[in-house]
Formats: structure tokens, sequence, C-alpha cells
């Protein structure tokens, strides 16, 4: 008698074929859920707002450089300008809904350019990391064309991401980088909020600014949000720890990641405007400003 049918005998292991099948069920499920997360994550990271030239120009902006080749909005002061800062917004809405920018440098002799994005007001383009870099990139050689120096980079959010890449490979153009409430590393902000994903996986944007910025040599400014529980300040100061000098922490009391703009004065752009801008000797010491 065959010994799989005798009495108390061990049944036949399963072939290595069905083995192997049994696995890739096992884990078909799971292996979608990751596929789908990697093809849909710009849905999860980019919320573009689009609107026409005419619905975002005001009095106070301009189309840059023009309407037919527009690129973003300019705000200049009403007196001489020190400098031209290129702001690098957010990942939601458009850039006229950050005139606030305007409102606070202007008045300090800075040119402002709100850059826009690839798809988002009215421009055509791509959504993601390598679009919005290599386009930043346009936007600096031709404001640096446009207006000479010194050329100061402003990022939010995203836009921070955006900015310590762009600035990396167009240092020499660069006088300065703030970033405001920025993340270290995307995939350090994709597993706090998501422990469960294996972000380096699945992550295709990565916005490395800890790896863009090393070796810069120029002065950034990191200003972070105390209550911030989008990008948790730890990571703008893991940020900051990591970059060389010149270098600055300014930590907002109170502020949260949405609303950090109603926690700041005028003589706190002021102090920024003139660390980015000052000579290197004076770049030295952390802020915080007080209370509001």
């Amino acid at each position: 008698m065959p010994a799989s049918v005798l009495p108390g005998a061990a049944a036949p292991s399963a072939p290595p074929r069905t083995a192997r099948a049994r696995l890739w069920r096992w884990l078909a499920a799971p292996l979608a859920g990751l596929a789908a997360i990697a093809m849909l994550q710009d849905h999860f990271l980019y919320f573009p707002e689009r609107a026409s030239v005419g619905d975002m120009v005001t009095p106070g902006l301009r189309a840059w450089p023009g309407p037919d080749d527009f690129r973003g909005l300019v705000a200049e002061p009403r007196g001489p300008v020190r400098a031209t800062a290129l702001v690098f917004h957010g990942n939601a809405g458009h850039a006229g809904h950050r005139d606030y920018y305007a409102s606070a440098l202007a008045p300090l002799g800075v040119r402002v350019i709100l850059a826009e994005y690839p798809g988002y007001g009215p421009r055509p383009g791509t959504l993601g990391e390598r679009s919005f870099v290599a386009d930043a990139e346009q936007s600096i050689a031709l404001a640096r064309r446009q207006y000479g120096a010194p050329l100061l980079l402003i990022g939010e959010s995203l836009g921070a991401g955006v900015a310590a890449a762009a600035a990396a490979r167009q240092r020499d153009h660069v006088a300065g980088v703030l970033l405001i409430t920025p993340w270290d590393k995307l995939t350090h902000l994709a597993s706090h909020h998501y422990p469960w994903l294996p972000a380096g996986w699945v992550l295709r944007d990565r916005y490395d600014s800890v790896a863009s910025l090393a070796g810069f040599g120029r002065p950034v400014m990191v200003a972070v949000a105390e209550r911030d529980t989008i990008v948790p300040a730890r990571f703008g100061e893991a940020l900051h720890a990591s970059l060389g000098e010149p270098r600055r922490l300014a930590v907002i009391p109170g502020a949260g990641h949405n609303d950090w703009i109603r926690h700041v004065d005028q003589a706190w752009w002021q102090d920024a405007a003139a660390f980015l801008l000052a000579p290197r000797a004076a770049q030295t010491n952390n802020i915080t400003p007080p209370k509001h």
C-alpha cells in the first residue's frame, strides 16, 4: 500500500509550483494596493487649482514675464530694489493665493515673483518633482537674466522641496534660501503619516532636501511652525541640523502649517531678509519671534 494512504502517514508536501501560487495569491492584494498608491500618488501629493491669467492678475501683481508666456506673478517695490525673491508655493491652490509674500517683502525693497507650477493656474504641464524642479530652474535663469543679482529663493511646504532642489542646481545664481514649514525627506514625512507604507518603495517623488542642500554653501533659513501637524517641526529641524553654515532656524511659536503667516510680523520678515542678504560674518544665531 502506498505510504501516502497508510493510517497516520503525513500528507505529502505541496509541489513547489502550488506553494508559489499560494504565496502569490497571499501577496496579490497588498501588492496591488501598493501599485495603486504608486500610480495615484500625484493625487495624494498635488492639489492644483486651475485659473486664467486674468483671474490671477491684480493691481499689485502682474503676469510674469507676460500674459502670453506666463510663469507666475510679479510685485515691484515702490522704491529701490534690494533683491528679487522667487517664491515656490505649497501643494494646493495657485500662485495668486500667495500675495501675502508680496505684502511682506515689497515694502522691504524686495521684488517678489510668485512662481507658478506646470499644471497649476493657467499653465500647461505635468505634475511631479522632475517637472517642477526643471521648470523652477528655468524661472531662476530667467529672473537672473531679467533682474540680475541678488536672487533669493523662498519655498513653502512642497515648495521648500522644489526650492531646495532648484537652488542646488542653480547654486551660482542664488544668494540665499528661505524654507518655510519644510521636511527633510519626503519619505520620512510619508512614513510619519502612513507608518504601514513602505515609502521608500512606492514614492516616485522624493524631495530629499538634505541631499539637495549638502555642501550648498549659501545662507539657508529654515522656518518651522511650532504646532504643525501636517509637517511636524522636527522634520524641518532635522533639515536645519543637516545644513552647513551659514544657516538659521526660526521657530514660529503657536503656529500651524496653514496659519503661520498670522504668527509673524514685519520685523520677522526684515530679520529674515537681513540674514539672507547680509555678509557671511553676520549670518549667525537662531531666531524665535515673540508670541502674538
